[in-house]
């Protein structure tokens, strides 16, 4: 049974006319009634009235509605699946991620990507979140991960929402302490982790109102690790960042906790090819696996 009958038959319903459907469809009016007549054929009993105020479902028609909305989805996601599968050949994903999303997330999604679509190339770039922003802007990838910032002309998608934590030196007399309230962080030296971070971290202390004695380092997460390591200062950074790593540090919850929101943006969800689509679900579905067993509390 064809999708376009079905297409047809709800535009005419919606616009409660066959003259304006078959200009919307462009089709003939003449050619729209015959396919609604041959419709009628098929399941064997009226779908629609026509009478001098329009065009309406009959009875049956209305108990047909909602599985005929599923039935023409499916058709366009079939659609969408063809064109997909048919135009692949030459096509890539252009990704670019924070450096713990490189490590932690992408592997798994490229690999299980891959493995449906071989023939797809994801080239992956590493940056902060102003070079991925301008990247996007630059139309130099297709999607950024990143955590959230309120940019104007950009789509988000939410994938995880990182919690934040303190990093304290190895000799910091955290006793039985399970969290470490922001204010502590009062006047004490602050090593600001990578360029972009302070967007995630400065909204914390304003709303705590502390000031600490930031130092901004311009160096990368691993070089902040090891500076508290050696009791140079305190940092905060996020769960993923310190994920499998063995560093003598301590590291504890803020209190009031705090989480970065880490997703995908990208300028148009609307205007985004079946490809790309096709590559956030893939996204969604490995992230939700991976943190599966790390269940968050708040």
């Amino acid at each position: 049974m064809e999708t376009k009958k079905w297409e047809a038959l709800l535009t005419a319903v919606e616009l409660g006319s066959f003259t304006r459907a078959a200009q919307r469809l462009e089709y003939t009016q003449s050619g729209l009634t015959h396919m609604m007549h041959a419709l009628e054929k098929e399941v064997g009993f009226p779908l629609l009235i026509r009478d001098r105020y329009g065009v309406r479902l009959t009875a049956a028609g209305e108990r047909l509605l909602p599985a005929v909305r599923e039935f023409q989805q499916a058709g366009k996601r079939l659609e969408n699946q063809i064109s997909l599968v048919g135009n692949t050949k030459k096509e890539s994903i252009r990704v670019a991620a924070y450096s713990s999303m490189c490590v932690h997330w992408l592997p798994a999604i490229v690999s299980k990507f891959r493995t449906d679509y071989p023939d797809i190339s994801v080239d992956i770039r590493m940056g902060n979140v102003d070079e991925m922003y301008t990247w996007l802007q630059e139309d130099k990838v297709d999607i950024s991960f990143v955590s959230r910032q309120e940019r104007d002309g950009f789509d988000w998608i939410p994938l995880w929402d990182d919690p934040l934590l303190a990093i304290l030196p190895p000799d910091y007399p955290i006793g039985s302490q399970r969290s470490f309230p922001v204010e502590e962080f009062e006047g004490r030296e602050f090593l600001m982790p990578s360029l972009g971070f302070e967007y995630d971290i400065a909204p914390i202390f304003r709303a705590a109102g502390v000031s600490p004695d930031i130092r901004d380092t311009s160096v990368d997460d691993n070089t902040v690790i090891s500076m508290v390591e050696l009791g140079l200062g305190y940092s905060i950074l996020s769960d993923l960042i310190l994920q499998g790593r063995q560093d003598n540090i301590i590291a504890r919850p803020l209190d009031p906790p705090a989480y970065r929101p880490l997703g995908i943006t990208l300028p148009s969800l609307q205007l985004a090819t079946p490809l790309t689509l096709q590559f956030i679900d893939y996204s969604r579905e490995v992230v939700r696996l991976i943190h599966s067993s790390q269940p968050q509390k708040k």
